[in-house]
């Protein structure tokens, strides 16, 4: 039995074969196409004629992708939605939506606050105003609207309210309704759990069309056997349903896939992860063998959010960013020829000065094209070139540390050959055997999550008992997910003392992992 892994960066979309004990098989890298399509399917033919495997044995099949992440960049192909607020009369002082980019705000043909939302406690605020809803939903129905956000104060406590209205939203704009509930999405805070639940309620048409673009693209290869699988922002895997319902939950999956692969690549559980692409560098932080998560708001396409990201630096380096001599000395980046790379750079017959060729000049990276092409470079200017890049990847490595002790750093990604593996404040950099496709690895080897958080008072449910109910519930939405039982394991537990809430209360959250049935 086989799993093959998918993963499209901006550059590349690399592509692996794994065997039942996870060793690789097969893996390839083929540049992104402008579509994205037609380098997942170049990618799929071209690792399964390097295999040469029986195709009828692979049975999972996954795919890591920036689709969504570029459609809210690029401001193509998003929906047009509802918003409907529950929180009148406490919120009416800021409006849904008040700090958007106006060419991406027009997604909303409707937006509304109306009646409903509860207190900190689950004490209700005030009833949901049924009526309002009623008027605000045919509105969207004549609109031509099929997929709403529905946002409630403290939803994250209760979520009665927001699923009552859901249901009245699919009596009215039909069952086929794509229904977004920030309960369901975002973390504590108001604004930006509702700014991540519209988000993801423009994505659906983004969604459907990957998820059913992947599965055609598979029985085209004849690969029909496979259960599909799509990777999410914390290291694990989502079906096709789950990605459809939370299309948001993939943005930042590529590094996160990189982590992992890193990880597994590597055998440790715990360092620091730079990731070199064609054109940008991702440096996150492992943390028990998956991603450690941001603790603060994160920003997608100027939208300021608060669901679940990685906590990863992009910083503009990679194998074929731009090498300039100014006046005010050599520089590198952020600009980069991408995935024309091939054609542009030095060493591949091309005229643009790249970080690459800086690699290869300095013997970095003897088989990386042809080294005669960039023999004549001046041995001081890239001695230089080579400072800035160490001096930037430096840079960033400490700010992702959470002490000045040397940390391990594992290097991948195709665009790592430009890195040093001397860094200052470091330990050991590692470059594990395939760590050019570790992003496709991290993705061909990922779990299924389970993750639960609630606000709960301790003078009402003791420590130890509020504990062990998160883990419980970690763990039984992990298998739920399609995880193995005697699997899944605890990765993370969170236990945070809100002092502005009464009675001792306290956010508890808990997260659990295990292998795929």
């Amino acid at each position: 039995m086989y799993r093959l892994g998918i993963d499209v960066g901006g550059t590349n979309t690399d592509a692996v074969i794994v065997d039942d004990q996870l060793q690789v098989v097969a893996h390839i890298k083929t540049p992104t196409t402008e579509d994205v399509y037609t380098g997942i399917v170049q990618a799929i033919k071209q690792v399964l004629r390097s295999s040469d495997i029986d195709r009828s044995q692979i049975t999972q099949a996954m795919l890591g992708t920036t689709h969504c992440t570029n459609a809210i960049v690029e401001r193509k192909n998003l929906a047009d939605i509802g918003v409907l607020r529950l929180a009148a009369p406490a919120t009416l002082g800021i409006k849904p939506m008040v700090d958007w980019a106006s060419d991406l705000a027009q997604i909303a043909k409707e937006v509304q606050v109306i009646g409903g939302g509860f207190e900190f406690d689950g004490k209700e605020l005030a009833p949901v105003d049924i009526e309002a809803a009623q008027a605000f939903f045919k509105k969207c129905s004549q609109h031509g609207v099929l997929s709403v956000a529905i946002i409630g104060v403290f939803g994250t406590v209760r979520d009665d309210q927001e699923v009552e209205t859901g249901k009245l939203a699919q009596e009215i704009l039909g069952s086929n309704c794509h229904l977004s509930l920030s309960s369901r999405i975002g973390s504590m805070g108001l604004v930006e759990r509702e700014n991540a639940t519209i988000l993801n309620a423009t994505l659906y048409k983004v969604a459907q069309s990957f998820t059913e673009g992947f599965e055609r693209s598979l029985q085209d290869e004849n690969v029909t056997n496979a259960q599909v699988y799509f990777s999410q922002n914390d290291g694990t895997l989502m079906t096709k349903e789950t990605t459809r319902d939370y299309p948001i939950l993939t943005i930042a999956s590529g590094p996160t896939n990189s982590i992992r692969g890193a990880s597994y690549l590597s055998k440790l559980k715990n360092a620091i992860v730079v990731d070199v692409g064609g054109t940008t560098t991702d440096i996150g932080t492992l943390t028990n063998g998956f991603p450690r998560e941001s603790s603060i708001a994160v920003t997608i396409g100027g939208v300021r959010t608060n669901f679940r990201m990685p906590d990863v630096i992009s910083i503009g380096l990679g194998g074929g960013s731009i090498v300039r001599e100014t006046e005010n000395g050599i520089t590198v980046g952020p600009d980069s020829v991408g995935y024309e790379i091939t054609k542009k750079a030095l060493v591949f017959g091309g005229d643009t000065l790249t970080a690459t060729d800086i690699a290869v000049r300095l013997g970095l990276a003897p088989s990386v094209g042809n080294p005669e092409l960039v023999q004549h470079l001046d041995q001081q200017l890239c001695q230089q070139a080579l400072q800035v890049i160490k001096e930037l990847v430096e840079d960033h490595i400490d700010a992702m540390k959470v002490s000045s002790e040397p940390v391990d750093i594992v290097l991948v990604g195709g665009g790592s050959i430009i890195i040093p593996e001397q860094l200052n404040g470091v330990k050991k950099v590692h470059k594990p055997k395939f760590f050019e496709t570790a992003n496709a690895i991290g993705a061909a080897i990922s779990k299924v999550s389970g993750v639960f958080e609630q606000l709960i008072s301790y003078d009402q449910t003791p420590r130890d008992d509020a504990l062990e109910l998160a883990r419980t519930e970690a763990v039984r939405q992990a298998v739920e997910n399609g995880a193995i039982a005697e699997t899944v394991e605890i990765i993370d537990i969170e236990d945070v003392m809100l002092q502005y809430h009464d009675g001792n209360v306290h956010r508890v959250k808990a997260k659990a992992a295990g292998d795929l049935t």
